[in-house]
C-alpha cells in the first residue's frame, strides 16, 4: 500500500509539472504576455534644421504590454529629451504624453532651435503598460542645426486692397522647399517675409529662390500682376578645406514686393445695390 501511496504521489507530480506551461481559456498574468508583441516603434523627421528656426518630428510606437492579442488594452507613457553639446536655446514640444486609445497616428512634435550650429539628437522614451506589467524602450532621431540660406521679402498691401490670409510658397531652382502665410494685411500695410532653409552648402553656379501666391483663388497677385516673383544669386566654388559648417548661408533680398487683390477680388467686396 505504502507502495502504490508512492506512485500515486509521483503521478501526481507529473500532472502538476505538465499542467503548468499550459495555459487555460480565458486565462490572465504570464499566459497574456506570450501574445504581448514587442515594443517597436521610431522617430522620424528632417536630418537638416536651421538655426533659430522649428522643425517637425513624429513619434510612432506600439506594442508591448499595452497591446494583447492585437488589442490596444493598456497605454503608451512617452517623454521627449534633446541631447547634445549645447542645448541652450533648443527645446522639443510637447515633452511628454500618452498614448490611451491606440491610435495608429503618429505623436506631433516641435523642436525649436536656438543660435548654434550643431548636431542634437531627439530621444523619445516610451514605456508600455497594462496593469502592473510594463516595458520601456528609446526611440531617437539625430539632426544637424545649420546656418541657413534667408529669404527676405517685405510685402506691401495696395492702397485699396486690404488682404485676407494666403499662402506663399517658396521654392528653390523649381523645388519647392515649404509655404509661409501671410497674415491679414490692410490696406498700405507692411509685413516682413523671412523664410529659412537648412543646408549644408549649394553647388558652385547660380541659383533661383522663387516666390509663388498660393491659395488665393486667383485673387491676390504682385504689383505686375503676376503671382511669381524670382530673385537669383551666385554660389561660389568652396575652398579646399570645406567643412560641413563652411558656408555662412545666403540672404537672397527680393525687396520690396507691392501685393493687390485683383478686380475680381474688389467686385466680390463691393456693397451690394439697395
Amino acid at each position: 500500500m505504502g507502495h502504490r501511496l508512492i506512485v500515486l504521489g509521483m503521478l501526481v507530480a507529473v500532472s502538476l509539472l505538465g499542467l503548468v506551461p499550459l495555459p487555460s481559456a480565458g486565462a490572465s498574468g504570464p499566459a497574456a504576455s506570450s501574445v504581448t508583441p514587442p515594443l517597436t516603434g521610431n522617430v522620424t523627421g528632417p536630418s537638416l534644421l536651421a538655426t533659430s528656426s522649428n522643425g517637425t518630428f513624429y513619434l510612432n510606437a506600439t506594442g508591448g504590454p499595452a497591446v494583447v492579442s492585437g488589442d490596444f488594452v493598456g497605454k503608451l507613457n512617452w517623454t521627449a529629451t534633446l541631447a547634445g553639446p549645447n542645448t541652450t536655446g533648443s527645446s522639443v514640444s510637447p515633452s511628454n504624453g500618452t498614448i490611451s486609445n491606440g491610435t495608429s497616428q503618429p505623436v506631433k512634435l516641435t523642436v525649436t532651435t536656438g543660435a548654434i550650429r550643431e548636431s542634437l539628437t531627439l530621444t523619445v522614451e516610451v514605456k508600455s503598460m497594462l496593469s502592473t506589467s510594463n516595458k520601456t524602450a528609446n526611440f531617437s532621431k539625430t539632426f544637424a542645426i545649420v546656418t541657413p540660406y534667408i529669404v527676405r521679402a517685405t510685402l506691401v498691401a495696395g492702397a485699396a486692397s486690404g488682404l485676407l490670409p494666403f499662402n506663399v510658397t517658396v521654392s528653390l531652382d523649381g523645388t519647392v522647399l515649404g509655404t509661409v502665410t501671410v497674415p491679414k494685411l490692410a490696406p498700405n500695410e507692411t509685413w516682413d517675409l523671412v523664410y529659412r532653409y537648412p543646408s549644408t552648402g549649394l553647388p558652385s553656379g547660380e541659383h533661383t529662390f522663387t516666390l509663388t501666391i498660393a491659395d488665393a483663388h486667383g485673387l491676390v497677385s504682385f504689383a505686375n500682376g503676376a503671382t511669381v516673383e524670382t530673385a537669383s544669386f551666385y554660389v561660389a566654388a568652396s575652398a579646399p578645406n570645406n567643412t560641413v559648417w563652411y558656408v555662412a548661408g545666403v540672404v537672397a533680398f527680393f525687396g520690396v514686393l507691392f501685393i493687390y487683390a485683383t478686380r475680381s477680388a474688389a467686385r466680390r467686396r463691393a456693397p451690394g445695390k439697395r
